[in-house]
């Protein structure tokens, strides 16, 4: 009776979009709808759940690991629905709104499945780098990995990063290479491919058992998996039993006990405006019930402070597309409960004699930081409803309970330093904001040097790029402008006339280079980057922008005046729009920056022209996405961010003082 009733829930509740009052959950689902839930359709849930014992030996912990596009959630998609999970669409597990649009993965997600009597928690990961934050913190939940990697491309940038975490926590990864029915791809080529990743394992420090692991081979597209090469397995092997059995028999059970005091580590929280923050983590000793008596700790530099003293409100576990309540959870299961108010991700919960809490999960540090602040432009207030500095920072703040992998800083009148791995994170993050309301100004991207044995180092980034031939010189030159150092080049194997780069390059020099390659390679390039380490600082870059075309009046644009200012440069800005002394409209055609008014109009006079007004024809303008803004303004200029519109403008709006400013600078 609960499947129906689970289902209409699921499908009732996916529907629900963002808003600045409840904002759907890391697990695809808005966890606000569980008020509908009767102590009744739990108990009904839970009683049908199959395989309900606390055994820990029945359980799988599994994490899904690639690099990015290499087909992970379209494979937990074929596993979900290999296990009779009900999929209400392609990539169930993406339930992020910008994740649909974007067909990326941001944020990571757990669900289980049961397979023979077994129950395997499956964690989804995201591949791109700037979001590694979000896999470092969940492969401490797991014993076991399925290392997916295209068997065409090969293991890239982000391979090497994911399977370096998995292998730091003593996982075994199972390799599995994905997108072997394409033409492209051969026997030889899996050999060739096989043989990267062993030398990956054995570069990371892999130790012997790590090193022995198993290989599959699979098309996640087509929904199959088989333990040999094949292009076209039989049809009653067309489906991912292959790999499911190497999981129960590859991956070991969780090591847990049962009758020690009950602890869990918190790896993921969301909040609830019903039941308050709901914390997800691996329960690593014990049995909690619900009605505990729990408390939240955390480590100090002296030791371990209770923060928290509270009682288990709901427990509940995501199963396939759905989530139930439960009852209880042994050691070894991964979790959601509801009832504490302080812990966030990194603290324990433990039961009340537990007074040690465990170690917290080890992320690596943020390259690269902006300044987030209240929007100060003539236009500001139109648009958005949150536009005080406490709200932005109220807002931030919140966003780094929730997302370890971001620092916010308070700083000076009613701005915030944010802190994070790439200016994809911090996209996203204000993509968000905008879309709940927020209007806020955002500085350029910074990137956060060291210092050590008084030698200025900064972050570098390992970078590969697959290129037509053609296209090599133009983008060895670009690269070179910003410092970038060429590792490896060769032909892309099974692809006549294209060539793979591999490169290190400093991370100030790859910010807003992305929409410059994409132009660069006519959209047929790829690239991929993922931090590498910190190095020595490599020097200033070259030319890499032109100057920008500003106005220096207030009030509408009019066609007119930019028929006459379009052999300036390329514009950004079409006729009707509003503008702002300081705002800038375009860029400009050389290194320098120029002033001009594009508010001006055609002067009307009271004598009669007997020959008609010249059509005015201009140009599309140039229209920037948010990450194309990120990347193209300089050090003093600012991005206008608001729920309708981006704009780009100067740090200093008046043009007398601009001018000042920089004659005291050539001084």
């Amino acid at each position: 009776m609960a499947g129906p009733l689970l289902r209409s829930l699921w499908s009732n509740t996916t529907r629900r979009s963002f808003s600045s009052h409840s904002s759907p959950s890391k697990f695809g689902y808005s966890l606000s709808s569980l008020r509908s839930f009767s102590a009744a359709t739990a108990s009904t849930a839970a009683a049908g759940a199959p395989n309900s014992s606390l055994d820990p030996n029945r359980l799988r912990n599994v994490a899904v690991i690639a690099h990015v596009d290499h087909g992970k959630t379209t494979l937990m998609d074929r596993l979900l629905r290999q296990c009779g999970a009900d999929i209400p669409h392609e990539r169930a597990m993406d339930s992020i709104n910008l994740e649909r649009e974007r067909g990326i993965t941001i944020s990571s997600k757990v669900t289980s499945i049961f397979w023979k009597d077994n129950e395997l928690n499956m964690v989804d990961t995201p591949g791109h780098a700037d979001f590694g934050g979000e896999v470092e913190r969940v492969v401490g939940m797991v014993e076991g990995a399925i290392l997916v990697v295209d068997a065409g491309e090969g293991p890239l940038a982000q391979t090497k990063f994911v399977l370096a975490k998995a292998l730091k926590y003593g996982l075994r990864p199972i390799l599995l290479l994905n997108k072997v029915d394409r033409p492209s791809v051969t026997e030889e080529r899996c050999d060739e491919v096989e043989s990267l990743v062993f030398d990956l394992f054995a570069n990371c420090g892999a130790t012997e058992e790590q090193l022995d692991f198993p290989v599959l081979y699979a098309s996640a597209k087509e929904g199959w998996a088989s333990s040999t090469y094949t292009k076209d397995p039989p049809v009653d092997a067309k489906n991912m039993a292959d790999l499911l059995d190497a999981v129960v028999r590859h991956v070991q059970p969780p090591k847990a006990n049962l009758d020690e005091p009950f602890l869990m580590l918190v790896s993921m929280m969301e909040k609830d405006f019903y039941l308050g923050r709901i914390l997800t983590g691996r329960v690593t000793s014990g049995v909690v019930r619900v009605g505990d008596r729990v408390n939240g700790l955390r480590k100090t530099d002296s030791g371990s402070e209770k923060i928290e003293e509270a009682k288990v409100v709901k427990l509940m576990k995501k199963k396939g597309t759905t989530i139930v309540s439960i009852d209880a959870a042994g050691a070894g299961d991964i979790i959601c409960m509801a009832g504490l108010t302080a812990p966030s991700i990194g603290h324990t919960v433990a039961s009340a004699e537990v007074t040690t809490a465990l170690p917290t999960v080890e992320l690596d540090p943020p390259t690269i930081s902006m300044t987030f602040g209240v929007n100060d432009s003539p236009l500001a207030g139109q648009d958005g409803t949150h536009l005080t500095g406490g709200r932005i920072g109220d807002r931030l703040m919140a966003e780094a309970e929730t997302n370890l992998a971001i620092n916010v800083i308070p700083g000076l009148s009613e701005s915030y330093e944010v802190q994070g791995r790439g200016e994809l994170q911090l996209g996203i993050l204000i993509e968000n904001m905008r879309r709940e309301g927020f209007e806020l100004s955002v500085s350029p991207p910074k990137v956060m040097y060291k210092t050590e044995k008084g030698q200025k180092l900064e972050p570098i980034e390992e970078v590969t790029i697959e290129i037509n031939d053609e296209h090599v010189g133009l983008v060895m030159e670009a690269l070179s402008h910003r410092r970038a150092e060429v590792i490896d080049m060769g032909p892309v194997p099974g692809n006549e006339g294209r060539t793979r780069l591999s490169l290190t390059c400093p991370s100030r020099g790859l910010v807003g280079y992305r929409c410059v390659f994409s132009s660069d390679t006519r959209g047929t390039g790829f690239m991929h980057r993922a931090f590498l380490t910190y190095e020595k600082y490599r020097g200033p870059l070259g030319n890499v922008r032109k100057g920008v075309l500003v106005s220096m009046a207030r009030g509408t644009i009019t066609a007119h005046s930019l028929m006459s200012l379009e052999a300036r440069g390329i514009l950004f800005v079409s006729p009707g729009l509003d503008s702002y002394d300081g705002m800038i409209i375009g860029e400009h055609s050389r290194e320098t920056d120029l002033d001009l008014n594009p508010v001006k109009a055609k002067e009307l006079t009271n004598i009669r022209s007997a020959g008609k007004d010249e059509n005015v024809k201009l140009s599309p303008p140039r229209l920037m996405t948010l990450e194309e803004a990120i990347g193209y303004v300089a050090s003093d200029e600012l991005i206008e961010v608001t729920p309708k519109t981006i704009r780009l403008r100067k740090r200093c709006l008046d043009v007398n003082k601009r001018k000042s400013q920089s004659k005291r600078a050539k001084d």
